[in-house]
């Protein structure tokens, strides 16, 4: 049996402010391309289907096409709710589409409810537990449930063994949607800390074939059995390394036989830029970078006038930019000492001068002092 293991698509999410709406249907178009060519037997999803609980039109139309043509191309969808995405838009209807083939498993309720696949060779139970909220759900788990995540899953996961256990030896697959073992996470991935602490340990998931995990962006693997696909774009520049795609798992008659990554089409490569105006607009060692999604550091002294405007007609697809002059020491003050004793013009000099890089020149300083005086007067 062959499934393809996926996650964390966040279908209408964008990437500071980067329209991802073509990546995303292009990302799409290459799964179910995989699913035929591979004749793939079932997708799993674990979970962050979209970026919000709320999702746009664009982005509902996009994933209710992808399941439709993933079915066309002969494979069952398994999938789960992220903590992106609202379990109770998202698992409307559920119980209708199961009959179709695309099994939606949103509640906590249904998680020890498997689907069940069958390759010839005998059954395979694919259990899908969603992101768990952990006080949102405890009235839905046994009394004696602890807090926090690892409390809550394992609670689910045990529930998922139980019925496990009442159909034999069979081969099994989980989904879940959480923060597991030593797995690294990115700059993209929404806090879901409770009581500071947001990890669970991998041994939750001893004894499945195959354990599906979602909610990490990057591709990982924490053991054979046990993996993050992490999500096909990169959505921050944290992400700049990773090779994006899915795992093709094939299971054979006894367990896990086989994990091949799937690379996911890249749009537009994301790259990090770092020196003066002058040196990125004229030396020709960026020239690879033109075409890239870029992050820019300026380190100029003080802060170039219209520096992204300038930069853009280079680089047209600039989409951070930040200042970090070199050879500038910083205050490492806290503001209330920077500020202690000084007057409203000086405080409002300094930050010029903290914004700029570059103290006022006289004209300026008398202009600053007019605005001050001007406001004073109006206030009385």
């Amino acid at each position: 049996m062959r499934l393809l293991h996926t996650s964390d698509w966040h279908l209408g999410r964008s990437l500071h402010r980067a329209d991802l709406r073509d990546a995303q249907a292009g990302f799409l178009d290459g799964l179910v391309e995989t699913v035929r060519s591979e004749r793939v037997d079932a997708v799993v999803v674990a979970g962050d289907v979209y970026d919000r609980a709320v999702p746009s039109l664009d982005a509902v139309e996009l994933c209710e096409s992808a399941l439709v043509r993933l079915r066309e191309a002969g494979a069952r969808v398994v999938l789960i709710s992220g903590n992106h995405d609202s379990a109770r838009r998202l698992g409307f209807g559920s119980r209708l589409v199961d009959a179709a083939g695309v099994h939606l498993r949103t509640r906590v309720s249904d998680a020890a409810t498997p689907v069940l696949l069958d390759d010839g060779s005998g059954p395979v139970a694919v259990y899908g537990v969603p992101y768990l909220e952990p006080e949102a759900v405890r009235g839905e788990l046994p009394p004696k449930t602890g807090r926090g995540h690892a409390a809550v899953l394992g609670a689910a996961l045990a529930a998922v063994r139980g019925d496990l256990a009442s159909r034999g030896s069979i081969r099994s697959v989980v989904l879940a949607h959480a923060w597991v073992g030593s797995a690294a996470a990115s700059d993209s991935e929404r806090d879901i800390t409770v009581g500071g602490v947001a990890c669970v340990p991998a041994s939750l998931f001893d004894g499945f074939t195959y354990g599906a995990l979602g909610h990490l962006h990057g591709p990982q693997t924490l053991d054979d059995g046990l993996r993050y696909s992490g999500s096909p774009l990169a959505y921050s520049f944290s992400e700049a390394a990773h090779l994006k795609g899915s795992w093709l798992v094939e299971l054979s008659a006894t367990g896990l036989s086989r994990v091949e990554h799937v690379p996911a089409p890249v749009p537009r490569r994301l790259s990090s830029l770092r020196g003066s105006l002058a040196d990125l607009l004229g030396s020709s060692a960026h020239d690879g970078h033109v075409g890239d999604w870029l992050q820019v550091t300026l380190t100029d002294a003080a802060r170039p006038d219209e520096a992204m405007a300038r930069l853009t007609t280079r680089f047209p697809h600039v989409l951070v930019l930040r200042h970090e002059p070199e050879g500038v020491a910083r205050d490492e003050r806290s503001y209330t000492a920077r500020v202690a004793g000084r007057t409203p013009l000086e405080i409002g000099a300094a930050f010029a001068e903290h914004v700029r890089g570059t103290p006022l020149d006289d004209d300026e300083a008398a202009l600053l002092a007019q605005a001050f005086e001007a406001d004073r007067l109006a206030g009385v």
